[in-house]
């Protein structure tokens, strides 16, 4: 069954179309790549997918189940998880705690348990923060699982939020430029760990990037938008050689 169904969605704002008549199909552990100018709507899209906007026409189906307009938490709690392009952490907690705070969704514990301290309570919380610990471990953030989250380095942190959302449980993983303000060096490991990521934990992964280096060397597929209408799709092979993707996006500069 295909995973996720963009179909034939339109999105405008005050009169602006955002996005006209897009459609995208991920099947089960694709690793796809929407690119395009700034501006061209990818960010809507993957807002559009996460319940924060709903769209204008058109519907998205995940396994087969209709999501559009759906509140985000819901949509989260459903199996899909997201990061975004300028990084959304707790900064005032703890690294432990931004991880421990995504495991909430999947509680199983009422609000009397909590208050009161009850076994149940108690047994959810001991399995929350060794499940975050053991995630903060396989992401090398466990030395600093007590460090407040705004004291990480840039890197460490946008490596802490992809750890928060795999704390969610997901199927489908969408990255939101996640190599933005990052030096050769990082975007490098990132390649390593989106590479670790789709393979360890059997994920889907929709990527928005902007860093050709790292589209071209994790995606299987790619998508090209320009003005809100998709404009090209492909191998990475295909892409980097197709003339309206250089005249859009990639100037000359194809490698």
């Amino acid at each position: 069954m295909t995973l996720l169904s963009v179909e034939h969605v339109t999105h405008d704002f005050a009169g602006l179309r955002a996005v006209a008549d897009f459609n995208l199909h991920l099947e089960p552990r694709e690793l796809v790549a929407v690119i395009g100018p700034n501006g061209a709507g990818k960010t809507t899209v993957f807002n559009l997918i996460t319940g924060v906007y709903c769209p204008t026409a058109g519907r998205i189906l995940f396994r087969g189940r209709e999501i559009s307009g759906r509140p985000s938490h819901r949509i989260v709690n459903s199996g899909i998880a997201r990061t975004f392009q300028n990084i959304r952490l707790f900064r005032s907690l703890s690294v432990l705690d931004n991880v421990r705070a995504a495991h909430y969704g999947q509680a199983r514990y009422s609000v009397f348990e909590s208050m009161l301290g009850l076994p149940r309570f108690r047994r959810a919380e001991s399995a929350i923060r060794d499940r975050s610990m053991e995630l903060l471990s396989i992401f090398g953030l466990a030395d600093m699982a007590e460090a407040q989250a705004s004291s990480l380095p840039y890197g460490q942190q946008r490596r802490l939020e992809i750890t928060r959302a795999l704390a969610t449980g997901p199927s489908l993983l969408l990255l939101d430029e996640p190599a933005a303000g990052m030096n050769p060096t990082e975007a490098e490991q990132l390649m390593d760990l989106i590479h670790r990521i789709h393979k360890e934990f059997d994920l889907t992964i929709l990527l928005i990037e902007h860093q050709m280096r790292v589209v071209m060397g994790t995606a299987q597929r790619i998508v090209v938008m320009d003005f809100g209408v998709t404009i090209a799709q492909g191998t990475p092979d295909q892409i980097r050689s197709d003339p309206k993707v250089i005249k859009a996006y990639l100037g000359e500069e194809t490698e």
